[in-house]
């Protein structure tokens, strides 16, 4: 097995993460700046924040059919440009409906990129590898964010055009992952599915040794086998139907927790405990740098102990660090630090449990037949969930105070919990196809 072949295609393909991460991010320093440039009022914030998250329901609805039509490998690609002329064209904006399309092209290609890097990386990984290799995808998304946060306190200081260049930024990460594609190679189970069956042989053999290879071939093709319907059809069909609806619900609970009200709107929040727009960013940035350290605790711990339990650990910590926040807002306590200690715990729980094992329990519990179709909808699901989200904070805010807001998404972690307590199910250490017969026991052969 070639081991640096192995993490070199896996990181290339995890740098969609980190468009990902800089690309929804980017927006938390320009608040204040677009909302004062377009006359937004918060409803209209609401919509220029979450539009974005359109664009992603949209690429992650449409990234399943590509991939499985043109290749996981091309419809990255697809995404890199995206990403570049998203960001260079919100940057040059200067009506509203003009800054609002190129945030939904950028959505289009953060949508498909969350779903397709992680499929990639699953399905080119080593099974004992596959957890942490694909927890590099998350690392990468909260890398993204952290540089999106510097970007931002870079450029804060160049005047009523600032937002304009944190915008067009993105461009050089766009580049720098456009040209990385082109030297990897598509994943065996893509070129299997095409019946490309010794280019395939050739990947597995770099990236698990001959005789694994051999093994792992046999079982791929045989998971063909099952495959009567195209793959739509059989998504919604009695035997697939608990398993999409597992993926849908973690995917959900992974947004409805509040995730991105805390990443999006984190300035805004600190500035009303007092702290000036400087302070807010600064603070800003300890929570990228914590959301970065903890997905390390994940890539570090997530295949020796498991998926299950860093889940329901996740939604404990989250619950309780948001309580205590929400707390400190109904009693006006901002003394200490208090406020920027839970939510760093509460950023760093998200990061090591839900951040980064949610994007590997996708991308591990759908049978290779239904993988790329599966995947969007999950995901599909998973960005609507957040548009909501986004688009509600400054509303909910503004109509029923912070407190009551993040005592909402407090109780969100608690149903989160239980539905995992229940339905979630271990999947470490296992082959992909080993995993497809433990939700969908029909295709045991």
């Amino acid at each position: 097995m070639n081991k640096m072949f192995v993490i070199l295609v896996s990181v290339v393909a995890a740098l969609g993460g980190l468009l990902f991460g800089f690309d929804t991010a980017i927006i938390s320093g320009t608040i204040p700046s677009i909302t004062a440039y377009f006359t937004l009022d918060e409803y209209m914030l609401g919509w220029a924040v979450s539009s974005i998250l359109i664009g992603c329901a949209t690429g992650a609805l449409i990234a399943g059919r590509t991939a499985d039509q043109y290749g996981r490998r091309f419809t990255l690609i697809l995404c890199a440009v995206l990403f570049a002329i998203s960001g260079i064209g919100a940057g040059l904006s200067h009506q509203l409906y003009l800054f609002i399309l190129f945030r939904l092209i950028g959505g289009l290609g953060v949508g498909a990129a969350a779903m397709v890097s992680p499929m990639y990386i699953a399905e080119i990984a080593p099974a004992a590898w596959r957890g942490r290799l694909v927890a590099f995808y998350q690392l990468a998304i909260v890398v993204g964010i952290l540089l999106a946060y510097f970007s931002n306190y870079i450029f804060s200081g160049l005047g009523e055009n600032s937002w304009r260049w944190m915008f067009a930024s993105q461009a050089a990460p766009s580049l720098l992952f456009l040209f990385m594609l082109l030297l990897v190679p598509e994943t065996p189970r893509w070129l299997m599915k095409k019946g490309r069956k010794q280019a395939a042989a050739n990947i597995l053999v770099k990236t698990s040794g001959a005789e694994t290879a051999r093994k792992e071939l046999t079982e791929i093709e045989n998971s063909f086998h099952h495959e009567q319907h195209t793959a739509f059809e059989q998504l919604f069909s009695k035997a697939y139907r608990p398993v999409l609806l597992i993926g849908i619900l973690v995917a959900i609970f992974q947004q409805v927790t509040g995730i991105n009200s805390i990443l999006y709107y984190a300035p805004v929040i600190f500035k009303e405990t007092g702290l000036d727009s400087s302070s807010s960013l600064l603070q800003t940035i300890g929570i990228g740098f914590v959301n970065v350290v903890s997905t390390f605790i994940a890539i570090g711990l997530v295949d020796k102990v498991g998926r299950r339990k860093f889940l329901l650990a996740g939604s404990l910590l989250m619950g309780f660090s948001l309580g205590a926040v929400a707390f400190c807002f109904h009693y006006r306590y901002f003394d200490h630090y208090l406020v920027l200690l839970f939510m760093l715990v509460y950023v760093g729980s998200f990061g090591c449990t839900l951040g980064a094992v949610t994007w590997i329990y996708l991308s591990e519990i759908f049978p290779n037949s239904i993988r790329g179709v599966a995947l969007s909808v999950a995901t599909l699901s998973l960005w609507l969930a957040d548009f909501v989200v986004t688009y509600t904070f400054p509303i909910m805010t503004k109509h029923l105070g912070t407190a009551a807001t993040l005592s909402c998404y407090t109780g969100l972690c608690a149903v989160a919990f239980l539905y995992m307590l229940f339905n979630v199910r271990e999947t470490k250490g296992r082959s992909l196809e080993e995993i497809e017969t433990m939700f969908v026991p029909t295709l045991k052969s």
